[in-house]
Formats: structure tokens, sequence, C-alpha cells
């Protein structure tokens, strides 16, 4: 079916076209919110403005993230790109080296500022079209994770109990709408919860004027018990509890009446009715019976509660124990059952247990976000040569992914706001940025003719009508 003949290459003239056709409209959104106003308020890193501002410099490493770009020299693709630059206004962008200049320049309380004066805007969407995503309780999870780096001259890396080189970031993030609030680069050999109170603390006294409830998830390195009480009255709260000693003879001293099985849905619906015969056996049990691999087993799970006072807390918490009934085997052969117990403490009162067991669960959907910022948008290669440089970059990297969200709050429909919220960054980059079109400039307007078909177009066309007609402030 693939014909061949004779093909011939021309570089068009009088032609001003690229392939980045959605650009224009994610950065009228940025414009609308005001975001270049808000940086250039609150960083001072640039003497003298001749050309280019904080913002300029700011935008430009985060459109280069938007449009695809995985390292700081993909830029100088785009400024060769004059449609590019007409889609955006521009008459220049910063080089390559330029802009790992200006992220050499910030000092700590220099990137503070710039996560802050991002927080400022994304209130407006909060409390506009992205109001009812916040629902009824707005979570803010909490995670550490591993960048690692093959550099050996990077100031501020060190070695991780797993022995791997590199930065330890921590991750506060909104799970309502999968931003990240905070960004915080940290040493590789700091434990997760190293600095994370205050992190947390700023984060409830960002959501809390927009939420009805706000509630902070964390898994057990962030049982930070000594500050329980103040963030009780504040915010609820979802922690696991490691499984001391303690803990287990309060929940192996349970009646079996206080324990009631959990029962837990599937995982996911397939779209399709039927399958077929040999995909309905699960091949990994298979394989790991046949070859005698040590295999574990989940027979049931049982829930129960408690109080419980943490010896830093003047005052008792609900506790709920998961109890897992464990069977484990070798090849075909029952070795023994083995029951294990995983603790979470919490404020939430209107839960169940089972509920409360779902809503710590829930919280692993965090795990996709960090992904997303290491593989999606790349915020987490550690391009430059020390730690708050590298901070930086990983803040201005994430506002790409940030960025996305934005525009889903935007979208006409709360179904494809939702849609759009969980994709995943390299999707979205095709359904909206990528689109091949010819960019016209005028004196007083800039005309996107699209030149190529996206079955996405019509959420593209809504939603820029959304943005065109919204006036934020």
């Amino acid at each position: 079916m693939f014909g061949s003949g004779k093909v011939r290459y021309e570089v068009g003239a009088n032609t001003d076209a690229t392939s980045f056709g959605g650009i224009a409209a994610v950065h009228q959104l940025v414009s609308k919110l005001g975001l270049r106003e808000q940086i250039d308020e609150g960083l001072q890193l640039l003497k003298v403005h001749l050309p280019y501002h904080e913002s300029d410099h700011v935008l430009n490493i985060a459109y280069n993230v938007v449009c695809g770009g995985t390292r700081l020299e993909d830029i100088e693709r785009l400024r060769h790109d004059t449609a590019y630059m007409n889609a955006l206004g521009a008459e220049l962008i910063p080089d390559p080296t330029t802009a790992g200049d200006f992220c050499r320049r910030f000092e700590e309380d220099d990137v503070v500022e710039l996560m802050e004066r991002i927080n400022a805007v994304r209130a407006q969407l909060w409390r506009g079209r992205g109001r009812d995503l916040l629902g009824p309780v707005a979570y803010i999870d909490v995670d550490g994770t591993l960048a690692p780096t093959t550099g050996e001259q990077k100031q501020g890396m060190d070695i991780s109990y797993k022995g791997i080189w590199g930065y330890a970031p921590l991750i506060v993030s909104l799970a309502n709408t999968r931003e990240v609030l905070y960004l915080v680069n940290r040493p590789g050999n700091l434990p997760s919860h190293t600095q994370a109170a205050e992190w947390i603390d700023r984060s409830i006294v960002h959501v809390s004027p927009y939420a009805e409830r706000v509630c902070v998830r964390g898994d057990t390195d962030f049982s930070l018990t000594g500050h329980f009480d103040r963030w009780a009255e504040k915010a609820d709260f979802v922690f696991g509890m490691d499984s001391t000693q303690p803990l287990r003879h309060r929940a192996e001293a349970l009646d079996d009446a206080c324990w009631s099985r959990l029962e837990r849905g599937p995982n996911y619906s397939t779209l399709t009715d039927q399958r077929r015969e040999r995909f309905q056996s699960n091949q990994k049990e298979r394989i790991v019976t046949e070859r005698g691999y040590v295999n574990l087993h989940l027979n049931f799970e049982d829930v129960a509660e408690f109080d419980y006072q943490p010896g830093k807390c003047k005052r008792a918490y609900r506790v709920v124990a998961l109890r897992k009934n464990i069977s484990k085997t070798k090849g075909a052969h029952v070795l023994f059952d083995e029951i294990r117990y995983f603790f979470y403490i919490t404020t939430r009162t209107d839960l169940s247990a089972a509920e409360i067991v779902a809503c710590a669960n829930e919280r692993c959907d965090q795990e996709n976000v960090i992904e997303q910022l290491k593989n999606g948008v790349n915020a987490l290669r550690m391009p430059l040569y020390d730690l708050v440089s590298n901070w930086a970059y990983m803040v201005i990297a994430a506002l790409a992914w940030n960025i996305k969200s934005w525009f889903a709050m935007m979208m006409h429909s709360k179904s494809e706001r939702r849609l759009y919220i969980g994709m995943e960054f390299r999707r979205f980059l095709n359904s909206i940025i990528l689109i091949p079109c010819r960019v016209m400039r005028r004196a007083r307007s800039i005309t996107i003719r699209l030149i190529g078909y996206q079955p996405t177009l019509d959420r593209l066309f809504s939603t820029w009508r959304i943005i065109d007609r919204t006036g934020f402030g």
C-alpha cells in the first residue's frame, strides 16, 4: 500500500508557519492571569532590563517545556522559529546560555518568591472556573522523591539511602487539580519529611480561603506528631503510621467484633465486554508458580479503629487499623499465613474506617504527578551546577505542568476539565500544542491560521473562546 516516487524538498518563501499552533492560546491565558506582572514585581534579579525582564526568562523556559523541549538547549530551535515568536508577540527571546545564567542568579529567597507569585495567580482560577474542582474537600498531598544525576561537580548533591547520587526534592501538590503548589530541592541524603512542616503550613494557608475543607495526606514519613495539634486547628489530615509495637498491641487486643471485612472495588473497568480467553488468566501468577518462586497472595483484609494519643500530642486522634491476611506460597506449596498491620491516623470523623483507607490509598495518585515532573516536563533533570539554580529550573519547568491544569480549568464542561487535568503531559502536547499553523502578525493583532487537523480542535476552539472573553482580576 506504500508507494514511492520522486521526492523533492523545498524551503517555502514568504510563509511564516510553525508547528506550535496552541501556544498562542496558552500565552493568552497566562497573560490574562497577570503572571508576567506578578513575576516582574516579585523578582529583582536583573539590574538592567535591556532587553529582557524576569518574566521573559521565566516564560521562555516554561514555554520551551510546553512545546516539548526537554533541555535548555532546545530553546535554540524556538529562537529561529519566527512564527513561534510572532504567535507570542515577541521580537526576540533569550538563548539557552542566557537562560542558564538567569537560573544561576537565584538565591533561595528568590525561588520561594517565584513560587508565591505563581500561587498568587492560580487563586483567580480557584475562585472562578476551578471552584467546583476543589469540591467539598481540597486534598493537599505531600511526598519526596529522588532526582538522580550522573554529574560529579554539582554542588549540594549527596548520596541517598539507595546509593543514588543526586537531590531529594519535596513535592506538595493539590490532588483535585494536580497542580504543584510547592517544589523544594534538597540534598539527596535527607529523609522525605525534612522541612516538610513549613511547606505544609504554607499550603494550608494558601488553599484554605478557596475550599470548604482542606485535608493533608502523606505516608508514614510525614506523620510529624509534633505538628498534629497545630494542623488539626487549621485542617484535617490522613497520614500513615509506622507499624510500631504499641500500635500492633492495641490492634491485636481488639475483639473480633471490632473488625469488619474490607471490600475493595475493581482497580479499573475495561472498555470492552468480551476478552480473549488467553488473556483471562493471570500470566504473572502462572509464571511465578511454574518456576517455584516465593509468592505473597492477599486472602482478605479487615479494618478496625481506636483512639490513640501520640507522645508529642495533647489530644487523642482516630487511628484506623488495616489487617491483611497473606498466604505465602512457593510454587504450588502453601508455606504459612501471615498477618500484617497498617495504620492510618486522622482527624476525619465523617468517613468510615473503610473510607479512610480508600482516602489514604488515593494519595498514591501523586506518584503519577511526580512521574510527569520527571519524564513529562523533565523538571527534575538537574541541568545546572548547584542546588539553588537547579531548584529554580525545577520550579519554572513545573510551571509548564501547572499551565496544563490551568488550561484544563478553562474548558467548557466539567467532564472535559477532569479529563485534561488527569491527562499525561505528552498527550496534552500532542492534542493542544502541536498543531501546524500559519501566523500573521499585524500592528494590533495576531492571526493564527491552523493548517493541520486534530480531533481535539473543538476543545481548543471552545477553550479559546472562554479565555478570550474572560477577564481576571
